[in-house]
């Protein structure tokens, strides 16, 4: 095996694991260093959905989980599979021969006990590259307004909020369909499907060791548990700069299609952006009294220009780049999402279901 050859291995085969293909497979379209990758071997709790898998993208075999772990010609897998398995799988992975990088889909883990066990992987095997599943963190408007935020040209936060919205989960069709994720927080719910997104947010533009002081939750139907948040917000606090903010996640919220959006209110001015208008952010200062907008396009680099640079990007395109950036030794990117971000993250979301619970016990 050639040391710069990329052997991947997927560890699931539902449906988050065909967009990873799908970048996998278009990396070459967009950039001209893309490296070349082999897609050898696929996994999944059943034998017929893996062999399905493996005819349908490409890929050279399809295994059950232990002989996939013993395999030693893979050097890249991607963790894909069930919420409450991510944990227990990367430890696995971690034992395997030549394995050089893994990508594992958010949440990474699902207990505090995971969350304890995972804290030291990256001092433990240093040689490992680690990714965590946050897409959103590769949008034009997202990279390039985490680069403007770091310039101080905003000062210090003062107070934002980050919202995660959409409405499908009012149809009963639709929610019998996703019963796997209608599992009590943290496991399931809107704050650790969808919120998590948002945290990830705030914790990349405030602070890794933003601290919850309080969670409520709305919504409910006969047929999900009370623990599974359909609406959920969370307050937060930045001991540091004293900043604070909400996140909200919500599954439940008529007429907003799929809403990533976040507001931050400085001392200097103040700083927006949409997942409904990927390809721009706003700045605001006072000294000026205007609002900017900043046109980012397609703006992934030189080498990204498929199939124009002024594209709108759109949700599969920053996970694009994401796998570029996660097949790259050494790319040059404003913020990845590596293991500690993961587990900041993660935190974040388990204490979101403490304060949840605590929230229906004295008010539901």
């Amino acid at each position: 095996m050639a040391d710069n050859e990329i052997r991947v291995g997927f560890i699931g085969a539902g449906g988050i694991a065909r967009p990873h293909v799908f970048a996998i497979s278009s990396l070459s379209f967009y950039y001209n260093d893309a490296p070349r990758v082999s897609l050898d071997l696929v996994c999944s709790g059943t034998e017929k959905s893996r062999r399905v898998f493996a005819d349908r993208y490409g890929f050279r075999e399809a295994a059950g989980f232990e002989e996939f772990v013993k395999n030693r010609s893979i050097n890249t897998v991607y963790i894909l599979g069930p919420n409450k398995v991510h944990a227990d799988h990367l430890q696995q992975v971690l034992g395997m021969q030549n394995i050089r990088r893994i990508y594992i889909e958010k949440p990474i883990c699902a207990t505090i006990d995971e969350e304890q066990a995972l804290s030291c992987i990256a001092e433990k095997y240093p040689g490992i590259k680690i990714q965590a599943g946050f897409q959103y963190l590769f949008m034009t408007s997202v990279r390039s307004a985490i680069a403007f935020w770091r310039s101080g040209k905003l000062g210090k936060p003062v107070h934002f909020e980050v919202w995660y919205y959409h409405g499908d989960y009012l149809k009963k069709e639709y929610r019998d369909k996703r019963t796997n994720r209608l599992t009590a927080a943290p496991e399931g719910g809107a704050m650790a499907d969808l919120g998590s997104h948002a945290l990830s947010l705030a914790i990349a533009f405030i602070s890794k060791d933003l601290q919850i002081t309080g969670a409520l939750q709305g919504g409910s139907f006969g047929d999900v548990t009370a623990g599974s948040d359909l609406f959920s917000s969370v307050s937060l606090f930045d001991d540091e700069t004293k900043a604070v903010g909400t996140v909200s996640a919500s599954r439940v919220s008529s007429g907003t299609g799929d809403m990533l959006s976040m507001e931050i209110f400085a001392e200097k001015g103040a700083l927006r952006f949409s997942s409904h208008n990927p390809d721009y952010f706003e700045y605001h200062t006072e000294e000026s009294g205007l609002w900017v907008k900043v046109p980012t396009g397609s703006n992934y680099g030189t080498a990204s220009t498929f199939p124009s640079a002024h594209v709108p990007p759109g949700w599969l395109r920053p996970m694009i780049h994401a796998h570029y950036v996660f097949l790259k030794d050494n790319p040059d990117e404003v913020l990845v999402p590596d293991l500690q971000h993961g587990l900041a993250v993660q935190r974040l979301v388990r204490e979101s279901a403490e304060g949840m619970a605590a929230f229906r016990e004295n008010y539901l």
